[in-house]
This record gives structure tokens, C-alpha cells and sequence, in this order.
């Protein structure tokens, strides 16, 4: 039994109105600028925590080791 021209149209659009508001969805959890954000707030809330802190702690300390012994080794 053939469906209605009007039926199928409507079908149509709907289909059309699903895509475009997923589309949308997908464009606005792909920006750049809100990954960044995204990024710039789970590192700051990890460098709160005790683990980041002491994470901060050693590299600053490997840091200045190297450092160090570039200087001595300079001379």
C-alpha cells in the first residue's frame, strides 16, 4: 500500500531536524576553544590535588638537578 506523499515529507523533514541538531551537538563538543577549556581545567583541578603537587615537586627538583649539573660540568 503506497504511503502518503504528505506522510513521507514530513518523515523527511524530521530525519532533517534530527541530523542538523546532532550535527550541532557534535560541532559544539569538537570546538577548540571549549577542548581547550576542558583541558585547562582538569590540569588545574589535578595540580590541586596532593598527587599534582608532588608531581610539580619532582619535576622542579629533576629540573634543577639538571641544571645544576650543567653548571658544573661547564666549567
Amino acid at each position: 500500500m503506497p504511503r502518503d506523499p504528505r506522510q513521507i515529507q514530513l518523515e523527511i523533514d524530521a530525519a532533517r531536524e534530527s541530523l542538523a541538531a546532532t550535527l550541532d551537538q557534535l560541532v559544539f563538543r569538537s570546538s577548540p576553544s571549549r577542548l581547550r577549556a576542558k583541558g585547562q581545567a582538569a590540569v588545574s583541578s589535578f595540580l590541586q590535588t596532593p598527587v599534582g603537587i608532588a608531581a610539580v615537586g619532582t619535576v622542579g627538583l629533576l629540573l634543577t638537578v639538571v641544571v645544576v649539573r650543567r653548571i658544573r660540568n661547564h666549567d
